[in-house]
């Protein structure tokens, strides 16, 4: 059997490369994302916070530029992933379906506001980035039908559906604006989901 030392040795000659994932890089390139934007996201920098070389970083990604792809990608899975989940689920009542569907958009803002951040932060970049704007068209697109569908159980009207949906789609973006705000009144996010759920989400079911 193994001692602790030899454990803590063999761990200790594996290459830089063998002790990192692909995804350890892409967590610190969100966190640089969080923290300062796109142009954030130095390869030196995220090297040193992974306590590694800059030539570990080699082993995972041909360039800067396949690092930023291969994170807006991972990024995209997640949403899609995420917004096919919701939609497969059924209770049997549809307000409380949309209702999740509302916590979760408010939940995915993330604990800290991460993902909140990451997503203003793409947002901005996609002025400049044409692959990024086409992504978020895309992702725009999904989280609208899924919204369509699960209003569409509730008022069994098509333009009611979609005029809604995007009511509801102003009123999540409105509320990620005003929780990235530096200062807050506490308890702002259960407020903003309170109103959303009380005004686009039961009322309509009771009409």
């Amino acid at each position: 059997m193994k001692t602790q030392q030899q454990v803590k040795t063999k761990k200790a000659e594996l290459p830089e490369s063998n002790r990192l994932t692909r995804d350890d890089w892409l967590d610190q390139a969100f966190w640089a994302v969080v923290a300062g934007g796109f142009e954030n996201v130095k390869v030196q920098s995220i090297a040193e916070k992974l306590k590694v070389t800059r030539g570990s970083f080699y082993w995972h990604f041909s360039d800067h530029a396949d690092l930023m792809a291969s994170l807006l990608a991972r990024w995209k899975l997640q949403q899609i992933s995420l917004d096919q989940k919701l939609d497969s689920q059924r209770s049997g009542d549809p307000v409380k379906d949309l209702e999740d569907v509302v916590d979760a958009a408010f939940t995915q803002a993330g604990a800290t506001l991460e993902n909140l951040r990451f997503e203003q932060a793409l947002r901005s970049l996609s002025h400049q980035n044409a692959e990024a704007a086409h992504m978020l068209a895309e992702i725009d697109a999904e989280r609208m039908k899924l919204f369509e569908s699960k209003f569409m159980a509730i008022v069994k009207d098509t333009k009611k559906a979609r005029d809604l949906s995007v009511l509801l789609y102003l009123a999540i973006v409105g509320s990620y604006q005003a929780l990235s705000r530096p200062v807050n009144p506490p308890n702002i996010r259960i407020y903003l989901q309170t109103l959303i759920s009380t005004y686009l989400v039961q009322k309509m079911a009771t009409k």
